[in-house]
């Protein structure tokens, strides 16, 4: 079996995927930055034993993380796990996608996941939303590359910024509300957060749109540039999802699935050097 692993700032996403390509289990774990190697060994030898897999079986481990620290703790126990040292996923290094960026070094391994598994599934153009505890916004061209895209708050931190600047303000449930016109305290804050974001998304994605659409208009002859598919995903995209109608698709496996691909690309690539 092959484990992918999610670094977040505030959540650590683990995907657990059979030798077939299927995706067996996806679950997400808080993300402590004082977790070493042998605490992270417990927690995830709890999360195997509940769910009846042994940490044994696992064969390769791949790693998109943007806490360094943890980097290095998951590095560790993969060793102890697997046997190997797992991949650790660069953008300036091939990853299975052109970066078109000054410095592809900049671009989170994230977001780069995304971008191979959005493309790959959907095709190009393509923009992912990822809402975690910041929303990105990650867009491969219509040429198949990855551009870059938008980082900006998300939702829990926004929210959470809110209720400790504003006294009268009590935390809510972050829900999507029936309106935008607010007629409660709960459901102001709701709209204004929920949909707020949600309507933040729907100006960010029509702006790249735009831009891209300028673009490809000027290199081929004035010529329309295909249709460009958005994708929802992270952890409240589901929740934003019912604010909108921006999204063709809501797909919570993305980033996991685009760990496991450039896994795969990079193992045929050392396989080919043999």
């Amino acid at each position: 079996m092959f484990l992918a692993v999610d670094i977040g700032n505030t959540q650590t996403t683990l995907g657990l995927i059979a030798d077939n390509e299927t995706l067996l289990r996806q679950w997400r774990m808080a993300t402590l930055r004082t977790d070493t190697a042998d605490s992270l060994h417990a927690r995830l030898y709890g999360y195997f034993h509940m769910l009846g897999y042994k940490l044994q079986d696992i064969n390769d481990i791949a790693i998109a993380g943007v806490v360094p620290t943890l980097t290095q703790s998951w590095i560790r126990l993969a060793k102890e796990i697997s046997g190997t040292t797992p991949l650790v996923i660069d953008a300036s290094r091939d990853c299975g996608i052109e970066v078109a960026l000054p410095d592809p070094s900049q671009a989170g391994a994230d977001r780069i996941a995304n971008a191979v598994a959005a493309k790959a599934r959907y095709g190009a153009p393509v923009i992912v939303v990822d809402f975690g505890t910041a929303t990105n916004i990650d867009v491969v061209d219509a040429h198949g590359r990855f551009r870059g895209g938008v980082i900006m708050p998300g939702l829990q931190l926004s929210a959470a910024a809110l209720f400790e600047r504003a006294a009268k303000l009590s935390n809510v449930p972050l829900i999507a509300p029936a309106h935008a016109l607010g007629n409660s305290t709960e459901t102001a804050v709701q709209s204004g957060i929920v949909i707020g974001a949600a309507v933040q998304a729907e100006g960010m994605v029509r702006r790249i749109q735009a831009e891209l659409c300028a673009e490809w208009s000027q290199t081929h002859d004035g010529a329309t540039m295909p249709r460009c598919t958005i994708v929802g995903t992270g952890g409240l995209s589901s929740v934003v999802a019912e604010a909108t109608d921006i999204f063709d698709v809501i797909d919570p496996d993305i980033t996991i699935r685009g760990i496991r691909q450039i896994w795969l690309h990079r193992a045929e690539k050392r396989a080919n050097r043999i």
